[in-house]
């Protein structure tokens, strides 16, 4: 049981977040939404707490867990890159990430973050079974 606690713990951490946000601001707690109102100008102070909120987040894990997590990335930095703009160009043309429509929009039960995450996860699936049989 103690392998799950360090992801028990993030879980309740992201929901948790999410529901704060929720309530207390009205906002979905979509990562690509908060960062493009924050470079936009809009909603500064809500959307900058939140993104230091999330920018803390290691330290939390630290204080609670006493050690970093093991990390290990065996990519290369030119497909980290490409990785990285996909996700940003899909996140922006699927009208939200997939800590808004994955972590909100199941809770609230919302048919379009029903098939977003839907083809999140079969285009994760597919991403691992190419990368694999590239030997990447």
């Amino acid at each position: 049981m103690s392998a799950y606690l360090p992801s028990l713990a993030g879980g309740m951490l992201i929901g948790a977040s999410a529901v704060m946000l929720l309530l207390l601001s009205g906002r979905i707690a979509g990562i690509s939404g908060i960062v493009g109102r924050l470079v936009q100008g809009i909603g500064i102070t809500t959307n900058l707490a939140f993104v230091f909120g999330l920018l803390l987040g290691p330290l939390a894990y630290l204080f609670m867990f006493g050690g970093w997590p093991a990390v290990q990335i065996t990519a290369g930095w030119p497909l980290i890159i490409i990785a990285g703009l996909l996700v940003g160009f899909g996140s922006r043309m699927g009208s939200g990430c997939t800590s808004g429509h994955g972590v909100l929009g199941l809770a609230r039960m919302s048919p379009r973050s029903i098939v977003a995450v839907a083809i999140f996860l079969t285009a994760g699936v597919v991403a691992v079974a190419v990368m694999r049989g590239l030997g990447l």
